[in-house]
């Protein structure tokens, strides 16, 4: 028999074990396979070895520690309210938590995985809703690397991937609970053989049932999909060029003009410069030398520009053709509020281009964290995305897994262009064609040929769907575990 105090150490251990686990998944080192089992460590040690007053301590200290821990980071960890996102996370977790092993223990565990993977997917979709958050850190996205095994994003989107992972993190944990509860003596066992063979035998047949539909669309992928040669500009400027005191509107110009003749040598069709590549409005100002650079070069251009005139404050993306035509420009739809940066005057609107390489759209950089804004564009008929982005040394390795998975859900290609250290051209199936991650800040300029998609799918139609459910499921068990307590109190 295991001492209660040596129980307690275990159990705690094994929250720390799902936080290591959690991150690493989420690494840059090829771990992603790890999601599946994160969670096991840290449902054994709530439900199976700290005592019940204290049991929430486990989710507590394992959520705690992965949010802190990757979101700090990624949202600049010097300020004192961002030193304590692993408490704040922590109390959470550990506040909403509170009387669920008695519930369960109460109900023989029927309500186990269902109530875990509502819960779960349910908070996914109210901090998708919140603007500083997004999308970060879902936790399909350690999946990336594995576009074979994605495809029914296009139908489910990013909600109906997490709930199959959290499933299986439940109905293993459920099979560990009862085997651990089997060599309990002397106590009545709290979870039948028949409940984790329902939830396995549900768990499993879903995780099938989408392996079988992922590798059937990717076997009837089309073979003549139409193809275009695009590039991303990663010119190693990574101030925003209005706040740039290094280089003057026209040495950005130079070098990103330099860039773009390297890229159309190469063959590009497509063209994106990053987000806040210019300072000023380029069909206002330097318009003429633009203009000059896009029939030189016989390319359409994607422009990132930023400014704040009499209308307020503007980060966009105009698309400069060929023939030196400006076409309607677009403002980024979530901007980064951690770092001050107000909204967009032309927020909301999501214009989609009618060109010779096929229909365009653009997102900047955070948008790609959301899920609307590309949905919104593959609605349009939007069979390619460029999206220019400004991110930090810190985040190199994170930021286009969020794009594997918008293009995957809609069916477009991206082109992300990155200001210094993370750059990719990704197809409409999430393959990752060409990429650069550059924790160090360096010029480059990718440049592959892309197979563009077909528009609108299921996902796109249907949106957010499953998360919005999940929600409801959140409320409902919240509400009944409640009820459920007093009747029985």
């Amino acid at each position: 028999m295991v001492k209660p105090l040596n129980k307690t150490i275990l159990g705690l251990t094994l929250a720390l074990a799902s936080a290591g686990l959690l991150i690493l998944s989420f690494s840059s080192i090829p771990c992603g396979l790890l999601i599946w089992i994160s969670f096991v460590p840290m449902i054994i040690g709530q439900y199976c070895l700290l005592p019940q007053k204290i049991a929430s301590l486990s989710p507590a200290i394992a959520i705690g520690l992965w949010l802190g821990i990757l979101l700090i980071p990624i949202f600049g960890g010097k300020s004192s309210f961002m030193a304590a996102l692993p408490l704040a996370a922590g109390a959470i977790v550990y506040l909403t938590d509170r009387g669920k092993r008695s519930f369960h223990q109460k109900t023989g565990f029927r309500w186990f995985v269902l109530e875990g993977v509502a819960g779960w997917v349910g908070l996914e979709m109210i901090r998708s809703l919140i603007p500083a958050i997004g999308t970060w850190l879902f936790v399909g996205y350690p999946l990336w690397r594995y576009p074979a095994l994605l495809q029914p994003l296009s139908i489910f989107g990013i909600y109906g991937l997490d709930l199959l992972i959290m499933g299986c993190n439940y109905a293993i944990g459920l099979a560990a609970i009862w085997w651990i509860d089997q060599r309990q003596k002397n106590q009545q066992p709290l979870v039948s053989p028949k409940t984790v063979g329902r939830s396995a035998g549900a768990v499993g047949g879903l995780l099938l049932a989408w392996l079988f539909i992922s590798l059937g669309m990717v076997s009837q992928r089309p073979g003549d999909e139409l193809m275009v040669r695009a590039a991303a500009i990663q010119p190693n400027l990574p101030r925003a060029a209005h706040r740039d005191d290094q280089y003057s509107s026209r040495e950005r110009i130079a070098v990103l003009a330099e860039m773009t003749r390297e890229a159309s040598d190469q063959g590009a069709a497509l063209i994106v410069w990053p987000e806040m590549a210019l300072g000023f409005d380029p069909r206002l100002n330097y318009s003429d030398e633009l203009k000059q650079l896009a029939r030189e070069t016989g390319a359409y251009l994607v422009i990132g520009y930023v400014l704040e005139d009499g209308a307020g404050f503007r980060n966009e993306a105009v698309l400069l053709t060929p023939a030196g035509e400006f076409l309607e420009p677009y403002g980024k739809a979530h901007p980064m509020v951690t770092s001050g940066e107000p909204k967009s005057v032309l927020a909301g609107r999501y214009p989609v281009y009618e060109t010779g390489l096929g229909k365009l759209g653009i997102m900047i950089c955070f948008d790609a964290h959301f899920t609307d804004v590309a949905r919104a564009l593959s609605r349009q008929g939007a069979q390619l995305i460029a999206n220019p982005a400004l991110f930090g040394a810190s985040i190199a390795s994170l930021p286009h897994t969020q794009v594997v998975f918008r293009a995957i859900e809609n069916r477009t290609a991206i082109v992300m262009a990155d200001v210094a250290y993370n750059s990719a051209i990704v197809d409409p199936y999430g393959k990752v064609v060409k990429s650069v991650i550059t924790p160090e800040g360096e010029e480059a300029i990718l440049v592959a040929d892309v197979s563009t998609g077909g528009g609108s799918t299921v996902y796109a139609r249907y949106g957010d769907w499953l998360g919005w459910v999940s929600l409801v499921g959140l409320l409902v068990f919240g509400l009944g575990m409640n009820w459920y307590q007093r009747k029985k109190a």
